[in-house]
């Protein structure tokens, strides 16, 4: 049977290498249409791609009690650059967005380190404080004011799919912490609430919350790109039009080797391709959470269950925005999608990920049935003893 790190390491690397053939498909007309070449963006992904398998090979051998000791620099350091991304002239703005900062093609999206530094903190957060986990004050709250001030500087980006996806790995961590479902479900009212404000306050997420209800009536408007994904996929039918085969991507559907790369997988591989790469993710939900079940301590647990939901569950939400069952946020496709920190810090959480599945402890067999083998093994050892006891009968 495959062990939890295995499977782990086995479906991350599909799903990547499903990543680089699609990316390559997707972005062909797009890096020719802007770099005079087909393989620009492809050359791109597989540069990150290799920084993200180096990235995923050193987390794997650092045992992850080192994360937890470092989780407030991370936390305060990632908040600095949250904040200096905001910074005119400091962040590098890009199609309407200022959300990373650097220089050239070695950019840094602080979001991304986010959602690893609010697992760290939440997981922590919920560990020293196991015993007082029925006190909201004392967990909800804490988490609750460092969510709102990371989610607050995201949506200034603006980045509300991030933000959402912090919020995910916010309120599993305080499901798996055992925290009452009560403050954990009125926590999730209010920023529910306060998601439905932000999205109708400004007009280009009003209208996309509006794309959403009905794409197909905003068809030539903020609905465009949600129809024109749904078009791709109906034209893939069961096995698709073959890999490169794809039209959508010859400039009908924008974003399509990033956002929205799972439109051209159902396109070119058809159901088959899709149902492919959601068995991929539901395998590593799978293992994720066994390894969280099986994790040698809570904090350990809970950092599994926090990388876990930040991969599967941003994954739900891209596919979900994909085939207009969620609204449309702007996130990658994890290992899938083209990115750069994206990428790479999302590696970081499935090395932290594996770290804890080889520290995992197996499965104990049941007493009772160890109780059985016991009383069989011994009762067999006493048999042999008694056939092997020379008789005595013939000194007397």
């Amino acid at each position: 049977m495959i062990s939890t790190r295995g499977a782990v390491l086995t479906l991350t690397g599909a799903l990547c290498a499903i990543g680089l053939v699609m990316v390559l498909s997707a972005s062909a007309y797009t890096s020719l249409e802007y770099y005079g070449s087909v393989w620009t963006i492809f050359e791109r992904q597989a540069l990150w791609m290799a920084l993200g398998v180096l990235a995923l090979g050193v987390t794997a051998r650092i045992h992850y009690e080192h994360w937890r000791r470092v989780r407030i620099m991370i936390l305060i350091g990632t908040l600095g650059l949250l904040f200096a991304v905001l910074v005119p002239g400091v962040g590098v703005s890009a199609g309407g967005s200022s959300r990373w900062i650097g220089f050239g093609l070695f950019r840094l999206q602080p979001s991304e380190l986010m959602k690893l530094a609010i697992a760290l903190f939440a997981a922590d957060l919920l560990t020293r404080r196991a015993k007082r986990v029925r006190e909201a004050r004392t967990v909800v709250l804490p988490l609750l004011i460092v969510l709102g001030l990371a989610g607050t500087l995201v949506l200034e980006q603006p980045d509300m799919g991030t933000a959402l996806v912090l919020a995910c790995i916010s309120f599993a961590l305080l499901y798996a912490g055992g925290v009452p479902l009560r403050p954990v479900l009125k926590g999730l009212a209010a920023v529910a609430v306060v998601g439905l404000i932000v999205g109708l306050a400004e007009p280009y997420r009003r209208a996309r919350l509006l794309s959403f209800v009905d794409p197909f009536a905003h068809a030539k408007g903020s609905g465009y790109q949600v129809v024109q994904s749904l078009v791709g996929l109906g034209s893939g039918h069961l096995y698709g039009l073959g890999l490169g085969g794809g039209r959508e991507k010859w400039g009908l559907l924008p974003n399509a080797h990033t956002d929205f790369i799972f439109s051209v997988i159902g396109e070119e591989g058809g159901l088959v391709g899709t149902l492919l790469v959601l068995a991929l993710f539901a395998g590593l939900a799978w293992y994720g959470f066994r390894a969280a079940t099986r994790a040698p301590d809570r904090f350990a647990g809970l950092l599994a269950v926090a990388c876990t939901s930040w991969i599967t569950g941003q994954a739900v939400i891209n596919i979900g925005a994909v085939i207009g069952l969620l609204p449309v946020t702007g996130i990658p496709l994890p290992f899938i999608s083209f990115g750069g920190s994206s990428l790479v810090i999302t590696m970081v959480a499935a090395g932290i990920l594996v770290n804890i599945a080889t520290h995992e402890r197996l499965p104990v067999v049941s007493t009772r049935s160890s109780t059985r083998s016991s009383t069989r093994s011994s009762t067999r050892s006493s048999t042999r003893t008694r056939q092997m006891e020379p008789t005595s009968h013939g000194t007397r």
